[in-house]
C-alpha cells in the first residue's frame, strides 16, 4: 500500500454526547452531525466472513481537513461490539481513502485479514483491516463517490 495521509480518526464509545464534549474540547470540533441507528444489513455488509446485520449511530464532525465519527454500536454483533466488549470505548481505526472501486478492490486483494466490509446508501464502500502491529486496531479502506463527499463537505463547512 502506498503512503498516504489518512482522511478520518474514528473512535467507537457507548456514549455519543460524552465522547463528542471531549472530542470538542480536546481537538476544536465545533458542530456533530448525527446519523443515528444505521442499519448494515446482510445483503451489503459482512463481519469475519458472514453476513453482517447490526446497527449502530455514527457521529461526524471536522478538525482541520481530517474527519472525526464516533461510532456507539445499538443492536448486533459486529466489529463495533467486539471492539468495545474487548477494550472498551477508544481509538477504533483511521481511514485512508481509494480514488476509485479498483483501487478500493486491489487494496482489499493486498490485505492480509479483512474483518468487516460492505457498501453503504450512496455508494460508499469500505472495509476494516486488522492493524494491531500499526498501533491501531483497525485501519478503514474505503472509496467514497461524488455524492458522499458532498454530503462530507457539508459536515466540514459547518465547522467554519
Amino acid at each position: 500500500m502506498l503512503a498516504q495521509t489518512p482522511v478520518q480518526i474514528a473512535w467507537v464509545t457507548r456514549d455519543l454526547d460524552a465522547t463528542e464534549r471531549a472530542l470538542t474540547t480536546l481537538l476544536g470540533a465545533k458542530k456533530w452531525v448525527r446519523m443515528p441507528d444505521v442499519h448494515f444489513a446482510p445483503d451489503t455488509c459482512t463481519f469475519r466472513g458472514e453476513p453482517a446485520d447490526f446497527v449502530a449511530s455514527i457521529s461526524l464532525s471536522y478538525a482541520g481537513d481530517t474527519q472525526l465519527e464516533l461510532i456507539s454500536p445499538v443492536s448486533g454483533h459486529s466489529v463495533y461490539t467486539e471492539y468495545l466488549d474487548a477494550a472498551g470505548p477508544g481509538l477504533h481505526h483511521i481511514c485512508v481513502e481509494k480514488s476509485s472501486v479498483e483501487e478500493f478492490d486491489g487494496a482489499l486483494a493486498d490485505a492480509d485479514e479483512v474483518v468487516a466490509a460492505g457498501v453503504m446508501p450512496g455508494g460508499m464502500q469500505f472495509a476494516y483491516v486488522a492493524a494491531p502491529a500499526a498501533g491501531v486496531p483497525y485501519v478503514e479502506i474505503a472509496y467514497i463517490p461524488d455524492e458522499i463527499k458532498a454530503f462530507f463537505e457539508y459536515i466540514k463547512q459547518e465547522q467554519k
